[in-house]
């Protein structure tokens, strides 16, 4: 069974949109997949899959009111079961170290060829220990500052974790980690290679276990929502703060244009891909889907050849949806289902769209200014 958890460091990128298409992508493939909401405390993925608030979840089976083969429930989706998360629970932060335990040794156990784990946004560490479930995990981000910054920041909190449980309690490594991480501000200035190299120095041992687990972790990238064919670019800015500062490398799915088929999708109840299949965003959906069903009889020799390889692929994607979508447009023009009017009310939303993204941008450029001068000052 492969584990496919999906996060994001901010909320509102989509990822519950990715979960739920994706599961019935694979579904629809002849795959046997188990989708589970982990968003605890703000479950809504039953909403995107169109299905009635189920009466029981995660937050039943935690407090021990239900039997855990009574929480995974069949969809009308092919070979698509689904494990609702509930309200019951406030977050991921109310799990304690036994609920964790029970919750994930009854998840990997579960009879699928797919587990798709729907994960909380932000980066507490119960969010960080399910995401390590797979080495190949997927962030969603899209190309705005924040949502590109928070999703560099959840990777590096990711290989954080990592570290500190691949050191055992009271070795050399894990006393080193444990005082620095006293004071945060030195830790989140500290790179990841150079905190390889004082460990190496200190604890061989450790940094041997922590580097074999860093070999093998390999998360991959979607970038959602975008508009223009230039925002794909943005993925390459993350890419580059990985490797040069995590010494990680990416591979990219691929990316997702923003469609207004999804809003009308969800208010009908249904899934995009269900809804609209050959819209963008359900084909950007099936090409993601295709990529990680090859993955299953793909030997990558060369990673860092295959993620250049996987940037390439999702740059020529970009620019193939963007003609398609200035064709459709056209298309729509031509055969006035889409009037002059509707053109110019969409232009002008997307106009005040891109201002409220200049506003942010310089409000986030102030606030690192202002951290540069208070730094300068200490």
């Amino acid at each position: 069974m492969q584990i496919i958890p999906v996060a994001s460091g901010k909320g509102g990128v989509g990822k519950s949109l990715l979960s739920a298409n994706l599961a019935i992508a694979l579904g629809q493939a002849g795959k046997k997949v188990i989708l589970v909401d982990l968003d605890l405390g703000a479950s809504n993925l039953h909403l995107v899959l169109g299905v009635s608030s189920p009466p029981v979840g995660l937050g039943t089976f935690l407090s021990g009111n239900t039997e855990f083969e009574m929480i995974v429930l069949d969809t009308s989706y092919e070979n698509v079961r689904f494990i609702p998360g509930d309200s019951e629970i406030p977050g991921l932060t109310s799990l304690r170290a036994p609920q964790k335990a029970a919750l994930t040794k009854k998840l990997v156990s579960s009879d699928a060829d797919y587990l798709i784990l729907d994960l909380g946004a932000g980066t507490h560490t119960g969010i960080l220990d399910f995401f390590l479930l797979s080495n190949a995990g997927i962030v969603v981000t899209a190309p705005t500052v924040t949502a590109t910054l928070n999703a560099y920041l959840f990777l590096k909190n990711t290989v954080f974790r990592m570290m500190f449980t691949s050191f055992k309690r009271g070795s050399p490594a894990r006393k080193w980690l444990e005082d620095i991480k006293s004071d945060s501000a030195s830790l989140q200035r500290m790179y990841i290679p150079k905190i390889i190299e004082e460990i190496s120095r200190i604890d061989p041992k450790s940094a041997e276990k922590f580097l074999g687990r860093m070999q093998s972790f390999r998360p991959r990238l979607v970038m959602n929502m975008i508009d223009d064919p230039k925002d794909a670019d943005k993925a390459l800015k993350i890419r580059r703060s990985c490797k040069e500062y995590l010494s990680i490398d990416l591979e990219h799915l691929g990316v997702i244009y923003r469609d207004a088929a999804q809003d009308t999708a969800l208010a009908s109840r249904l899934p995009v891909i269900t809804y609209k299949p050959q819209s963008l965003l359900s084909q950007a959906v099936y090409r993601i889907a295709d990529k990680i069903l090859q993955s299953e009889t793909e030997e990558v020799s060369d990673f860092s050849n295959f993620t250049d390889e996987s940037f390439q692929s999702a740059e020529m994607e970009a620019s193939i949806d963007f003609d398609s979508r200035m064709n459709y447009v056209e298309d729509l023009i031509g055969s006035g289902a889409l009037s002059m009017g509707d053109l110019a009310e969409t232009i002008k939303s997307q106009q005040y769209e891109l201002s409220v993204l200049r506003r942010e941008n310089n409000l986030l450029k102030h606030k690192i200014s202002q951290a540069i001068q208070q730094g300068y000052r200490l």
